[in-house]
């Protein structure tokens, strides 16, 4: 082949301003809209929630946009949940590399995450207070949706299917069996509150503390094998979109998670929020705070989501028949089709060694290494990575990452039992 016929071959030199704008139109195009409306009412005052529609994660630069929605329980008092909204969004933040891609940035969010979830946990026990707060936050960029979890909040995903999903895992020891084993491997009693004539009452509970969650962030009394590892899990929703329905556990122990889906389909945000609340309080009445947030993430042509199929069907069969039955179900079925959603990711591991990845982050101008959960640059020799030890694993490398301080290394050891808890010594 000549060189002639070779360049002929190759496409024609595009000029990078027409690329960029190919770039801008394109994103233009496919980003969704983010709309929102949150409702709440107040029996204890311990819910705050978190809207951050505007967040970059390298500041200044309009093409990092991201959204936070974010929910915070409290219990035994408002400090967690106001300290955990202030500082978590900026340590999940503080974890990401820099000069990462948009991908990549996608890629290592449910670990910065993780580390967010842990550094905020640890910043608060410090402050020696002993309230606590589960977390629901969910990060939304572009068609995918990232979602962290501790307690029992929740997080539901409705798509134009009329399929609901659940994109958190319940950390209640009354129902998850897997959490009641981790905890009493790692050294905590889990059993019903005892009463006069030793008659058990309520839901299990793990002592001391008699904390009925198996993961918060703060309870600096109960015991650290109440750990602040998020449940994580990352989906891609196609481009018909869907709702987010993001609540506190005042929400869920009146209605199911199909319930408060089809409570509000078909309306706007603003309005569905407000709905919602209204069907848990027919439901149940204020027995509980009781917050929700919806957000819906809808293609750039349509001004909200559209109802689900579902209830059309019904209305049509009645008039036209079988024919148009049949015709439904295949509109229907190509909804479906269309709100198909992608797994990305998905862990719910207490253990911080497995959450946190094997990078080693060494800064070869300095030789310093930086701890994976506080961030902090340390000396070799000041930390361990979490492979070290007398014990570890023949073929584990001691010097392989992650690399943690001295401190996290202590915190990581709690959590996993290693070493006494820091409420349970003694002065």
């Amino acid at each position: 082949m000549s060189q002639v016929e070779v360049s002929r071959m190759k496409p024609p030199l595009v000029p990078l301003a027409t690329l960029i704008g190919r770039e801008l139109r394109n994103e233009k195009v496919e980003k969704p809209f983010v709309k929102y409306g949150q409702a709440a009412l107040a029996k204890k005052g311990e819910d705050y929630f978190l809207i951050k529609p505007d967040c970059q994660w390298v500041p200044g630069n309009q093409s990092t946009s991201f959204s936070v929605f974010a929910i915070f329980d409290g219990h035994n008092g408002i400090s967690a949940a106001i300290f955990a909204k202030e500082n978590l969004l900026a340590n999940v933040l503080s974890a990401i590399p820099q000069g990462i891609s948009r991908e990549e940035w996608l890629q290592v969010l449910p670990r910065a995450l993780v580390a967010g979830f842990v550094k905020t946990d640890i910043e608060f026990q410090q402050k020696g207070e002993t309230s606590g707060t589960t977390v629901t936050f969910v990060v939304i960029d572009g068609w995918t949706v990232t979602v962290a979890s501790v307690g029992d909040s929740r997080c539901i995903l409705d798509t134009q299917g009329g399929v609901v999903s659940l994109l958190t895992v319940d950390h209640r020891l009354e129902e998850n069996a897997e959490e009641r084993e981790r905890v009493t491997a790692s050294g905590g009693e889990v059993g019903r509150l005892n009463v006069f004539g030793g008659n058990e009452v309520g839901p299990l509970r793990c002592w001391p503390g008699g904390l009925c969650l198996s993961r918060s962030i703060g309870d600096t009394d109960v015991g650290e094998f109440i750990v602040p590892i998020p449940h994580v899990k990352q989906v891609k929703l196609s481009t018909a979109g869907g709702r987010l329905i993001i609540a506190s556990d005042g929400i869920w122990d009146a209605l199911s998670s199909d319930m408060a889906a089809k409570s509000c389909r078909g309306l706007p945000a603003e309005i569905a929020a407000k709905l919602v609340v209204k069907e848990a309080l027919r439901s149940r009445g204020l027995k509980d705070d009781t917050t929700c947030l919806v957000v819906d993430i809808i293609p750039c042509d349509h001004p909200i989501l559209p109802p689900t199929p579902r209830k059309r069907q019904n209305v049509l069969n009645s008039i036209f028949g079988k024919k148009s039955q049949n015709s439904m179900n295949k509109l229907t079925n190509k909804l479906s089709a269309v709100g198909v959603v992608e797994e990305l990711f998905e862990e719910g591991s207490a253990m911080l060694a497995e959450r946190l990845g094997k990078d080693c982050p060494l800064n070869t101008n300095s030789g310093l290494f930086r701890c994976a959960v506080c961030q902090v640059d340390q000396p070799p020799s000041d930390g361990l990575s979490v492979n070290s030890g007398p014990l570890f694993s023949p073929a584990s490398k001691p010097w392989e990452g992650p690399f943690l301080c001295a401190n996290c290394r202590k915190k990581k050891d709690a959590m996993e039992g290693k070493r006494p808890s820091q409420p349970t010594v003694m002065s």
